[in-house]
């Protein structure tokens, strides 16, 4: 995560990364509120939640073919599908990844612009995924376009920030290295995975990789008459080396 030091936390504090903050809460607070959860006793148990969870997605989230079908009331769902989450473990991984690398790329773009570039990131993340599986009846779900649209900006912003990640294979030791190293490894990753991933209900991959290009771009286009984005202290980054998004069944 990142640690501010000093007067950087106090003012951290103060004048913290609102947007970053709000999309988290409007995501957990959809979250716990919807049938997924498992906290609202008004979906029901049993069949009745299942079907509820089935409808939920259904409306909110991304049907790519109903939506390159060019049907009104789907145009929108690229939108909306930013905030609904498949699980517990979906929605506390990705809300990880924009806690950690979301309050800089705010602070380097400022509040409204980051607002803007995450929605419409995320938007164009999912839709580009729905034009790439045209046929599919499978509902997309999750924030993970717009949030690695994020990983791609901070990418280009701050490549020599330093990340505290813990890898797995390496018996959870918890390792420094720069964000840029830590990123490509990580759309390695990603690039390896659609590759591999099998038809049907799973990980958007393609829509991580979406996402994380159009982020790069984007900050390298608005961004590159500048020698990068300046911190005005070091910061210490930390966290996993992933993020993931969700196609429902």
């Amino acid at each position: 995560m990142i640690k501010r030091r000093g007067a950087a936390i106090l003012k951290g504090a103060v004048h913290g990364p609102a947007m970053t903050y709000g999309l988290i809460t409007a995501c957990c607070l959809l979250f716990v509120i919807g049938p997924v959860s498992g906290l609202n006793t008004e979906y029901g148990t049993g069949d009745a939640i299942l079907s509820a969870q089935s409808d939920y997605f259904t409306r909110w989230g991304v049907v790519p073919k109903e939506l390159t079908a060019g049907r009104p009331h789907t145009l929108l769902t690229p939108l909306t599908a930013l905030f609904v989450h498949g699980s517990w473990l979906h929605l506390l991984g990705n809300m990880l990844f924009l806690y950690v690398f979301g309050a800089m790329a705010e602070e380097g773009m400022g509040r409204l612009e980051f607002a803007l570039f995450y929605l419409a990131a995320g938007y164009l993340a999912l839709l580009g995924y729905a034009v790439a599986h045209a046929d599919s009846d499978q509902t997309l779900v999750g924030a993970s376009g717009a949030i690695s649209a994020v990983l791609g900006a901070f990418l280009r912003l701050f490549p020599r920030a330093r990340v505290t990640s813990i890898f797995p294979f390496l018996l959870f030791l918890p390792l420094r290295f720069p964000a840029w190293m830590v990123l490509v490894f990580w759309f390695a990753l990603q690039w390896l995975a659609i590759r591999s991933a099998p038809p049907g209900p799973g990980v958007a991959y393609l829509a991580h990789l979406i996402g994380f290009g159009l982020g790069f771009l984007y900050a390298w286009a608005r961004f590159r008459g500048a020698d990068r984005v300046k911190r005005r202290k070091p910061v210490k980054p930390a966290g996993p080396a992933a993020t993931e998004g969700e196609s429902q069944p």
